[in-house]
Parts: structure tokens; C-alpha cells; sequence
């Protein structure tokens, strides 16, 4: 089994223009790629979140009370 070829891809690739359109494909493009870059915003927030919990936590463990 040879794989997928250029010339395979190309065909490929022309069929679901044909199919779907530029059109709804730039729009599919621009709707994937804000998609990404939430989903990244929201992994980044997460990651800043989780730290300042770890931060507080670590601080928690060193405060005493004089009795």
C-alpha cells in the first residue's frame, strides 16, 4: 500500500470545493479558527488559576495561631 498521494489530495481537495463551496468553507475556516484560540484562552486562564490556588494553598500552610 502506496499511501495517499499529491495528485490524490489535490482530487481530494477540489471534490469538497466543489461540494461545499469557498464560501462555507471560509466560513467554516474563521469559525474552526476562533474555536482554536478560545479553547487556548481558556487553557491559558486555567493554567493562571491553578497556580494562584497552589500559591494560596502553599501560604495557608505556613501561617500559625498564637494561642
Amino acid at each position: 500500500m502506496e499511501g495517499i498521494s499529491l495528485a490524490k489530495l489535490l482530487i481530494i481537495g477540489a471534490l469538497i470545493v466543489l461540494l461545499f463551496g469557498t464560501n462555507k468553507l471560509r466560513s467554516l475556516g474563521g469559525d474552526l479558527g476562533s474555536a482554536i484560540k478560545g479553547f487556548k484562552k481558556a487553557m491559558k486562564e486555567d493554567d493562571s488559576a491553578g497556580k494562584s490556588t497552589v500559591a494560596e494553598d502553599a501560604t495557608a500552610d505556613r501561617v500559625t495561631h498564637k494561642e
